[in-house]
Formats: C-alpha cells, sequence, structure tokens
C-alpha cells in the first residue's frame, strides 16, 4: 500500500489551490477544524446505525448509507428539510437522473460540537479556495462491507461529482484489503493513488479539476468494512432534477 502524502497544517490549503488535492492526517484534521480525538470519537458510532442503500443498480448488498443536507452562510450552519440525493447522468452514469431519498443522519450526531465544526470548517476552506459565498452541503455516511465478498465504494467508476469541493473523511476500516484513493486530473495526466488507513484521514478534491474513484475491498477476515464520511460543497444551490 501507498501511504498518503499528508501536507502540513500550513501547505495543504495552498497545495489545492495549487493541485486541486490534499491529504492531511488526523492530527491535523483536528487543529484545522478545532476539534478534538474525542470530539471525533462520538460520532465513529453512528456508523453502526446506517440502513441498507436501496438504489445500488449493480445488484449488490454491500453499501449502506445516511444522507444529510446543510447550508452555511453568514448566520453559521443549519440543516434543511429531508431532500432526495440527485446527480446528472453525466456526473454520475450508473445511478444519475434519478432521486434517491436515502434515510436521514441522526439527529444526535447532526447535533454533536464536532459535526458543526467539520461542516463550518469545509466552507471555510471552499470560500478561501473559491470566493466567500453561501454553500450548499450534502454529507454521506458510507459503510462499505464484504458481505458479499466484494465490496465497491465508487461502483460508478472514477468521476466527479458536480459541486465545488469533495472532503472525503475515513472513519475506520477493518478485516479488509483494497480500498486505494485514486485521484487523477480531469485535464492532464498527473495523479496519484494511497490507501488511507488511520481514522480521520481527510482527502479535499477541487472538484472541478480532479477526478477520484477508491478501488473495491475485498475481505481479509470474517467480517470486513469501510468507513467514510463523504462531503460536497457546492455553490448557488443544491443539485436538483
Amino acid at each position: 500500500m501507498f501511504e498518503p502524502p499528508y501536507v502540513a497544517i500550513d501547505r495543504f490549503e495552498a497545495q489545492l489551490k495549487e493541485l486541486g488535492h490534499a491529504v492531511i492526517s488526523p492530527a491535523t484534521v483536528q487543529r484545522a477544524f478545532a476539534v478534538t480525538g474525542q470530539d471525533l470519537a462520538q460520532l465513529a458510532p453512528f456508523w453502526n446505525q446506517l440502513p441498507p442503500d436501496g438504489y445500488l443498480r449493480d445488484g449488490g448488498r454491500y453499501r449502506f448509507r445516511r444522507h444529510g443536507s446543510f447550508v452555511v452562510d453568514e448566520a453559521g450552519m443549519h440543516q434543511v428539510a429531508h431532500r432526495a440525493h440527485w446527480q446528472p447522468l453525466d456526473y454520475n452514469a450508473l445511478h444519475g437522473g434519478i432521486e434517491r431519498w436515502f434515510e436521514p443522519m441522526a439527529p444526535e450526531a447532526v447535533a454533536l460540537p464536532a459535526w458543526s465544526r467539520l461542516i463550518t470548517g469545509l466552507a471555510g476552506v471552499a470560500s478561501r479556495l473559491k470566493g466567500a459565498q453561501p454553500w450548499f452541503i450534502e454529507a454521506h455516511q458510507f459503510r462499505i462491507d464484504t458481505t458479499d465478498g466484494i465490496g465497491r465504494p465508487t461502483p460508478e467508476g472514477a468521476h466527479r461529482d458536480g459541486v465545488d469541493l469533495v472532503a472525503v473523511f475515513l472513519i475506520g476500516r477493518q478485516g479488509i484489503k483494497g480500498g486505494e484513493s485514486r485521484v487523477f486530473e480531469a485535464r492532464g495526466p498527473q495523479g496519484q493513488r494511497f490507501t488511507m488507513t488511520e481514522p480521520w484521514t481527510l482527502l479535499l478534491l477541487d472538484d472541478e479539476r480532479m477526478i477520484h474513484e477508491t478501488t473495491p475491498i475485498q475481505p481479509a477476515a470474517a467480517h470486513g468494512w469501510r468507513d467514510t464520511l463523504v462531503v460536497t460543497l457546492r455553490r448557488g444551490g443544491f443539485q436538483d432534477p
């Protein structure tokens, strides 16, 4: 496995601007978003309560998820009424073009101080990257497991999300092999591959410039899984049909 190319706290936003992506360590996440390890530990148990994703078009049973939508503006962060997740076919050829109504995030998770700090912190990163403005944010809790022998974190393949900033936090992984992160320039030859193994490692992507994917996972024990939090930030409004 290739180790993540961690960037120091005083460099990761500059690298995000220069290269379109940056990976920061769990310790840097804590400093950058003003959270402690104990704060983050309070969020992790909510990944044990995810319902199955009923929209997988490859027939798999390996994905579990919840979804929430938020806005960060001058008044701060607020959660909006539960809504469908929608993507155009241009960005998701497998699952695009349909309204997917996932179960909402647990209110107890959203109420934790760490949650608002992560979301408002990411909005700050987006504003420094793209200019200060309201941000329309979707959060996805994912568990990919190996019940059927293989799990696909990105069944749609290498893709963009049609947003401005994508944040992928690794929450944890257990009893698996694979799950390599791959990021590529959308309009160039450069790319990187690495495997996130430490909980609360963060991959940041300028979605206008980068394509990303995660390779399938396979069991290395009786039951294996990989948990992530994917947060997308978009200017101008949410993606809707």
